[in-house]
């Protein structure tokens, strides 16, 4: 009995030291990268004030160029489009300009509306900071005296053409 138990005992020792494996192991790693379109925004523009005009001429109108984007694509064929939240009172306009990025085109200074309008296009693989978006505020003498205002620009990345 002592032996069987002995016999045991080892087999389960035994058992429990040596794990055999081979020299090599393999295993599959799965990967793909999905489309990537991002833009941010940075800094705050100042308040845009008409206040001053030369006699027989439309009032003077304001710009600011204190903000920037950023921009990271690994599509081809983008561009950014931009709008505001809701319509301008009458006789006023702003509009947007923003630098280009390495390879594409700025639509230059783009009256803002509610519907998208194209402000930069032909982007195309690539990650840019620093990119100057400049804002002008014009009115015409028939706006009249206009109240404080505030709008919401929307930047969007999106198809091309």
């Amino acid at each position: 009995m002592k032996t069987l138990s002995s016999l045991i005992a080892l087999g389960l020792i035994g058992s429990g030291l040596c794990v055999m494996a081979g020299n090599t192991a393999q295993q599959t790693v799965s990967f793909e990268v999905q489309a990537i379109n991002e833009i941010s925004v940075s800094g705050n523009p100042g308040a845009l004030v008409i206040s001053t005009a030369t006699a027989g001429n439309a009032p003077d109108g304001v710009q600011d160029s204190s903000t920037s984007y950023a921009i990271t694509s690994n599509e081809s064929d983008r561009k950014i489009t931009a709008q505001i939240d809701t319509a301008m009172a009458a006789g006023t306009t702003l509009k947007v300009n923003l630098a280009a990025p390495t390879g594409a085109t700025s639509a230059g200074d783009v009256v803002l509306g509610t519907s998208a309008s194209d402000v930069v296009c032909g982007i195309s693989t690539l990650n840019e900071s620093g990119k100057s978006i400049t804002y002008k505020f014009n009115a015409t003498s028939a706006a009249g005296v206009v109240s404080s205002d505030s709008k919401t620009v929307t930047f969007t990345v999106t198809a091309g053409s």
